[in-house]
């Protein structure tokens, strides 16, 4: 790739991406000179809102960033990966770091932090959550691991049901908006793609705790290089008695990696996981039915290749296998229902990198499958417990092609598609997008895209005493356009993007009249969103040393409003979007070795939901207003690290969805070994 260099006093010298295997200029093999113009880094950084690497901040930082060294960051905002200072999206990324400095005992707990992302939690700790991002619902979001997509074909309320601790994640990325072309047709509001670690940082972690509410949790991970491999292996059960009757939860998760390293541009990643929860489910669905229970297990299987350095080719193939067994009364035969679904396929990718610029060709085959006691057609023959059948393949193709020009990147490509449950129909879904390098310290970003979704399982054949599903639902359609602004110094840094959506034949439960017994999975005509998602990062350390050299100081807020043409309806998700999101993480030093880390949150949700007492239906009430303080405390002696989590310090009772109480106040404390 050749770079113009415009001011060559102002040269950051790129040397030592050849030791990380995620980096962009790995394939180059050599140093590389950028330009103050044509250096987008120095954008990447530090921006607020996407980070994927920290850089040490001590007397010298500023001279690493202004003149010496910088590590680039690389995500995954296109088919191979793209500089994230060339994203035109809003990307946002959970590092190690900051997952290690959060009171979070899972991927859902942290991701209550983002301020453009909505969490619906309906058991704590990861129990069960249905994550949305820009208004969109639970199974509007691709959710991958390492690029391989596991979102739940039979309902997005299984689709966090992953084999992934917290000690396995490297980071975290979420792309805003329709994102079709990066993720597929999931993707139809955004994608959270959860990147594991691959390199041995510790050759052993273990952590435990204890907390209220009969809290237990153990974590243990090993690592370790042989030859050309590199394995890891990481298994940890969490428990507790529950903060409410029948809320009581068991997780286990069990993960192995192993990377063979052939040569310095190729490399092959295999990766098996274990996923087991049993939790009490209570009015997890109805209201009125408190003693719901759930046994849900994942089984996956994946391989993935990279192979070659200016053409690279990336095959994978995938399995996952989710069961799962519903009690609507705990332990009795009253509706309880059996599914398990599986998805598999092949992915195979092509990435070309020329003086032109770089060029993805790809291809996914994916095949979904669902038996069970009430989802699909009626089988001819029971297989065991399951009489319920159907299944569906998924066909996608994408191009894509980025260019850089002096201080604008540009791209373009598009996704075509194609779904058995549409016979003969193939539909093609662009996008656009640019990013203009104003000055050394401001870029600008626009990008516009369409996506699409199909029904789940659920959507199409849950029928119940209270739910009609709807075997004649259309595929979700959307289109989307954005504005962003970013801004980064040396201590300060900061974000604004405006965004609209328009959402055609979107996928809902929905009732005519508060009297209607069942809600029904319907078509609405129109949904279209508009918002503004906003942030500024201030580095208080470089300030203040007295708060310690890695004292941060974030504040995000985000506000949405949606139009439809549902006319009186009665949404169960699509309707009850979060209005407004305002979070604030302060990260400060106490004392030596000892930090503190506090996270505030304020979030009003629009729509109603049904208030129930004793069983019965009293009336549909407006979602209130809530805010919540939680805050850690890590002291580091040696090799361990002894940490204080406090949530919901000033113990607010709130809901996130219906009229599921949330838990109050929590204290729990740990322990974590690391040996190096």
């Amino acid at each position: 790739m050749k770079q113009k260099i415009l001011n060559k006093k102002a040269a950051i010298r790129f040397k030592r991406f050849a030791r990380k295997s995620y980096s962009a200029f790995n394939s180059m093999h050599r140093v590389v000179n950028i330009g103050v113009v044509a250096g987008f880094a120095l954008m990447a950084a530090y921006c607020s809102t996407a980070k994927a690497q920290n850089t040490t901040e001590n007397p010298t930082a500023r001279e690493s960033v202004l003149g010496g060294e910088l590590d680039e960051v690389t995500v995954t905002a296109s088919k191979t990966g793209t500089p994230i200072n060339q994203a035109s999206k809003l990307v946002t990324v959970i590092t190690k770091d900051e997952i290690a400095k959060a009171p979070a005992k899972s991927i859902q707990d942290l991701l209550v932090y983002v301020a453009n992302v909505d969490v619906i939690q309906r058991g704590g700790h990861g129990v069960q959550a249905d994550i949305s991002i820009r208004g969109g619902s639970f199974d509007e979001n691709a959710i991958l691991i390492d690029g391989i997509n596991f979102s739940n074909s039979q309902t997005g309320h299984y689709s966090f049901d992953l084999p992934i601790n917290l000690s396995d994640i490297e980071r975290i990325e979420i792309i805003h908006g329709p994102s079709a072309l990066i993720y597929g047709s999931g993707a139809f509001s955004g994608g959270i793609n959860i990147i594991t670690k691959k390199e041995v940082t510790d050759r052993l972690y273990a952590q435990v705790e204890v907390g209220m509410h009969k809290l237990r949790g153990i974590e243990v991970r090993g690592a370790t290089t042989a030859g050309i491999t590199t394995s890891s292996l990481s298994v940890s059960n969490n428990s507790s008695g529950g903060y409410i009757d029948n809320s009581d939860y068991s997780i286990y998760n069990a993960l192995w990696q192993t990377r063979f390293n052939f040569s310095e541009f190729s490399k092959m990643d295999l990766q098996l996981g274990y996923n087991d929860k049993q939790y009490g489910a209570n009015t997890f669905y109805s209201p009125k039915y408190p003693n719901q229970y759930e046994r849900t297990s994942l089984y996956t299987g994946s391989l993935k290749g990279e192979f070659g350095k200016n053409l690279k080719i990336i095959p994978i193939l995938f399995w996952n296998r989710h069961n799962d067994q519903y009690d609507l009364i705990k332990d009795t035969d009253t509706g309880r229902n059996y599914h398990r679904n599986d998805m598999y396929g092949a992915n195979l990718i092509f990435s070309y990198r020329s003086l032109l610029g770089v060029t993805n060709f790809g291809g996914e085959l994916r095949r979904e499958e669902i038996m069970s006691t009430k989802l699909g057609y009626p089988m001819v023959a029971p297989h065991g417990k399951y009489t319920m059948y159907d299944d569906r393949t998924n066909t996608s193709v994408t191009l894509e092609h980025s260019a850089s020009f002096n201080n604008v990147v540009l791209s373009a490509g598009v996704l075509m598609y194609h779904t058995s449950l549409l016979d003969g129909q193939y539909k093609l879904y662009p996008s656009l997008n640019a990013t203009y390098k104003a000055t050394n310290r401001l870029s600008l970003s626009s990008s516009w895209s369409m996506s699409t979704r199909i029904p789940t399982f659920t959507d199409l054949f849950y029928t119940t005493e209270i739910y009609n599903g709807n075997t004649r639902l259309k595929p979700e359609r959307s289109q989307s356009l954005d504005l962003g602004l970013k801004y980064n110094s040396y201590l300060f840094s900061s974000y604004l993007t405006g965004f609209l959506q328009w959402g055609r034949d979107m996928i809902d439960w929905v009732k005519e009249k508060p009297t209607d017994q069942k809600y029904s999975s319907w078509n609405l005509s129109k949904l279209n969103t508009q918002g503004v998602e906003m942030g500024v990062k201030l580095r208080t350390g470089s300030l203040l040393p007295l708060l310690g050299e890695q004292s941060l100081l974030a504040v995000d807020y985000t506000r949405m409003h949606q139009t439809h043409e549902a006319g009186d309806l009665i949404s169960k998700y699509a309707l009850n979007y979060l209005r407004d999101k305002f979070t604030v993480r302060f990260d400060h030093q106490i004392c030596k070795n000892l930090t503190a880390g506090w996270y505030f949150r304020y979030q009003k949700r629009m729509g109603t939901y049904e208030k129930y007492v004793n069983k019965e239906k009293v009336g549909d009430e407006a979602y209130p207003a809530f805010s919540t303080l939680d805050l850690k405390l890590n002291y580091t002696f040696k090799d361990m690290v002894f940490n204080l989590d406090l949530n919901n310090l000033y113990d607010t009772h709130y809901f996130d969805l219906g009229s599921i109480p949330q838990p109050g106040f929590w204290l729990s404390a740990g322990v974590v070994y690391r040996l190096k």
